[in-house]
């Protein structure tokens, strides 16, 4: 059975039980920059509801790609992959611990063929419920084991101190003898023996199915109690399966693995089972070429932090392994292809953005290339004439250049060098520990804890509908304190019951305004969600004093709401532009909407050229001259993925989402999206974009403005623009000519000036000539020089030299405040042991410089400009010791 007929059996037997499939095309963001990070094994999914209507009872089933949470060098083994395929099923308030017991069970051998007596089962150690239940669907005693937290408890997902969490069972397939075990009596699921003649774990079973029972509530205090509805999150290795289904001894034998080993044995020519060193290398190839292809398939791009830092090291430990075979050539746009192949039918956005693929492929590969000569040297410098490599530098050395520590350790053995591997790691876990501790994971713990005691339940947000509301101050805190009172001149933070202020998110800034009681007044400069139900305004008393449980009139500052939206608006216009004009591997990384501006950052591998800018710019305004209506609607997340919504990446979405789609016939945008916009895409009058740059390997940024911004910008620029025709004495419409004539006069006098400046340059260096002096019968020269700059005082250099015939020039001169000295020898003396380089290198340590060249000619500089006199004369024992020496 081939692994698409696996998987559309998976999906097609839940479609039978009344369950829907799932397929995902995004990642959670990675956190640990050294791993790769998912929240329990799963990433964001496109979940198609069917059954009940509301969400609490949905039912749905997934396909999906996840990202481990394991070591990047751990990969290359039979059993750890950076990416794995995880099949899933899931119930929130519907069915629960029986209901997915028996939807395992009978998926596998029904749907799947596998025989039930090849199953061994776990569960929770305190969890008799599960226990009894695998007996009911046909498990025996004999074949049920339990396990205690480490085993079988899921949770809570965020730093295991508080949230939902529960049992969890597992099922797992016995191979039996046809696998090595380790023979012991009590050998079963979870096995960590070893296999007496492999030397190996023992390999007997493996787990399938994890099956997560979501049924309590851990607080700060550890205690359990019950959650008011029950959850089922259920995971399968897709992988595990196949390996189960077609019979083959590991994963890198299935259908899924075994194409890319082929592709890479093509290309390398070297068979995988040539040796232990070269399958590994092949493994890992493979292995890291598929998650690499699917990475920046989706989004990512190669960085120096988060997720692009991930495919970064990955595409690195590639590239070293590859090395190992041969393969010092570009190779992984190759591999990227044979990814597709198998799996772009399942996963359409490899076929989608195959260019895209191949073109950031392609830049990080040479990129690596530039990087690795340069960390190449630094290495080789650090094993001169040493015994052991330091942790440190192996540490430099991965951090700087992105050497892979494998590199590092095979140079070194070359070398007959040892690495500090301990070293190494005890700098990896410090950066582990830096990187963990600069993460953020929601507000400080404390805060959260001071806005649960305001009591308030949740705030109805009314700001799509109405500026204005009249409503109830039910929560206040000063000066880090809850209060019940504020007055006049104290800076506040204020629930209501519900409010038109649209609280900051999805990039764009939160409402200001004012809040007026019966006794006072607040004027709001910031509006936050500080926890998912609770909007607070920020703000200060300007007049009297604000009570709890006031009367509130809330009147959010129509301009700037106004101007807010025009800009959010503008936004999903020019995404969707760039994604036309660009292509659609264009993905939002990020955004700032505010009043007076607009920020949009997007993945992009190339700077947008003038006329691909000028194609966006138009498109944009385009859509706004035809007054494209502006339609809002509310959609399952499913759903509106499905209908092709866009979605910012890495972001986690409610159930229901609201939908914005911009459309005048045919839809231009249509992007999932919480934040406020205008109705008519006319409202914005225009687009102005104020620049385009690069804010990392792979992503670019564009600034822009709409409305009154793009009007004030433009206002600006025509004012600036007749200022300069102006003070050109030219017509607007000629400015660009005038200035290139302009340019060529300038430039004409400089050349000039050089002229004048060499010529005035060379008649001093002759009288130079008169102060040379001998040196152990050798001509010496040093003297102090006017120069504009190191080439004229070089040039001098070399007309001293000829004048010469035979001898040593150092002269020396003060350019833009900073000391710089040259040194040239004639040919014959080189045969006498003068050397240039030496020369110069002796007479910068005075300036507090350094430098070097070639022994007939050399050039330093240094910090300090009135000890350069003093170094010019030091020349004349420094050629004599060198003289001496020979």
């Amino acid at each position: 059975m081939n692994s698409k007929e696996i998987r559309e059996r998976f999906l097609s037997y839940f479609e039978t039980q009344g369950h829907s499939r799932v397929a995902s095309s995004s990642l959670i963001p990675m956190g640990d920059p050294t791993l790769l990070l998912t929240n329990a094994g799963m990433v964001q999914f496109k979940p198609y509801f069917s059954g009940d209507a509301t969400p609490p009872n949905r039912r749905l089933t997934s396909s999906q790609k996840s990202f481990r949470t394991v070591d990047i060098d751990e990969v290359g083994d039979s059993t750890h992959l950076t990416m794995f395929e995880m099949l899933g099923n899931f119930s929130f308030g519907d069915y629960f611990k029986d209901g997915a017991m028996g939807f395992a069970v009978d998926c596998l051998e029904s749907a799947m063929g596998l025989p039930r007596e090849n199953f061994a089962v776990t569960v929770h150690v305190g969890d008799d419920e599960a226990y009894d239940l695998w007996q009911k669907h046909g498990i025996p005693t004999e074949r049920i084991y339990r396990f205690g937290d480490a085993d079988n408890w899921w949770g809570p997902p965020i730093h295991g101190e508080e949230g939902p969490c529960g049992p969890c069972a597992e099922l797992h397939y016995d191979f039996g003898d046809a696998r090595p075990g380790c023979g012991l009596d009590d050998c079963g699921p979870n096995c960590e023996n070893f296999n007496p003649e492999t030397g190996l774990i023992c390999e007997r079973y493996v787990e399938l199915w994890n099956l997560v029972f979501m049924q309590y509530y851990r607080n700060l205090d550890g205690s359990l109690p019950p959650l008011p509805k029950t959850g089922i999150d259920t995971g399968m290795g897709f992988e595990r399966l196949v390996v189960v289904l077609q019979d083959v001894k590991d994963i890198y034998g299935t259908d899924l693995f075994l194409p890319l080993i082929r592709k890479v044995e093509e290309i390398s020519g070297h068979g995988s089972e040539e040796s232990d060193e070269v399958r590994q290398a092949m493994r890992v190839v493979a292995e890291h070429g598929r998650s690499s292809a699917f990475l920046i398939a989706d989004g990512v791009v190669p960085s120096n932090d988060g997720r692009g830092y991930v495919l970064r090291r990955m595409v690195r430990r590639a590239i070293s392994h590859a090395r190992r075979i041969g393969l010092d050539e570009p190779f992984l746009g190759i591999i990227a292809d044979a990814v597709t192949e198998i799996m772009g039918d399942a996963y359409p956005e490899l076929r989608n953005n195959r260019d895209f693929v191949q073109t950031v492929i392609k830049l990080e590969e040479e990129r690596f290339l530039s990087v690795f000569q340069n960390g190449y040297a630094m290495l080789n410098d650090a094993l001169a004439g040493a015994d052991s490599l330091s942790g440190e530098t192996a540490f430099r050395l991965w951090d700087t250049y992105g050497f892979p520590v494998e590199m590092t350790q095979e140079i070194a053995a070359e070398s007959g060098v040892g690495v500090d591997m301990e070293g190494f790691e005890q700098h990896m876990a410090e950066q582990r520990e830096r990187a963990r501790a600069g993460a953020t994971f929601g507000a400080d713990r404390t805060k959260i804890r001071q806005y649960e005691s305001l009591g308030v339940g949740g705030v109805k947000f009314l700001g799509y509908e109405s500026l204005v509301s009249h409503t109830v101050a039910v929560g206040m805190i000063s000066d880090d304190e809850v209060v019940g009172e504020a007055t006049e001149g104290d800076d506040v933070e204020i629930a209501l019951v519900e409010t038109p202020f649209y609280p900051e998110g999805g990039g764009q800034v939160g409402d200001a305004g004012e809040l007026v009681g019966p006794e006072g007044k607040i004027v709001v400069h910031d509006t936050q969600r500080v926890m998912p139900d609770l909007i607070m305004h920020f703000g200060k008393v300007v007049q009297g004093k604000v009570s709890l449980g006031q009367a509130i009139d809330a009147y959010v500052d129509p301009v700037r709401r106004e101007d807010t939206a025009r800009n959010h608006t503008a936004t999903h216009l020019l995404h969707a532009a760039l994604r036309e004009v660009l292509g659609a591997h264009v993905r939002q990384a990020g955004s700032l909407v505010a009043p007076d501006r607009l920020r949009f950052d997007f993945s992009h591998v190339e700077p947008v050229t003038p006329e691909e800018m000028r194609q966006i710019q138009f498109l944009v305004n385009e859509k706004i001259r035809h007054n494209a209506t502006v339609s809002k609607s509310e959609d399952r997340y499913s759903n509106a993925i499905e209908r092709g919504a866009l979605a910012f990446f890495g972001d986690k979405y409610e159930d229901t989402v609201r939908l914005i789609e911009i459309a005048n016939g045919a839809t231009f945008s249509f992007e999932v999206c919480g934040g406020t916009h205008v109705a008519r895409t006319g409202e914005l009058g225009s687009v102005f974009v104020l620049g385009e740059s690069s804010i990392g390997a792979g992503m670019r940024r564009i600034e822009a403005t709409s409305g009154r911004g793009a009007e004030r910008v433009v206002n600006e620029r025509i004012y600036a623009t007749n200022a300069v025709a102006t003070k050109l004495q030219t017509p607007v419409a000629d400015i660009e000519g005038r200035i290139d004539g302009l340019l060529e006069e300038l430039a004409s006098l400089r050349r000039e000036n050089e002229n004048l400046e060499r010529k005035l340059s060379l008649t001093s260096a002759s009288d130079l000539l008169d102060r040379r002096q001998d040196v152990g019968g050798v001509s010496v020269l040093s003297a102090r020089v006017d120069a504009a700059n190191v080439d004229s005082m070089r040039e001098m250099g070399d007309w001293l030299r000829d004048k010469m015939g035979s001898g040593v020039v150092v002269l020396g001169a003060v350019i833009n405040d900073r000391p710089s000295l040259i040194s040239m020898v004639t040919p014959d003396l080189r045969s006498s042991g003068l050397d240039a380089a030496g020369i110069v290198r002796g007479a910068a340590k005075v300036i507090g410089g350094g430098g070097g060249g070639r022994p007939d000619a050399a050039q330093a500089g240094g910090r300090d400009a009135s000890k350069l006199d003093d170094a010019l004369e030091l020349v004349p024992s420094l050629v004599k010791e060198q003289l001496d020496k020979a």
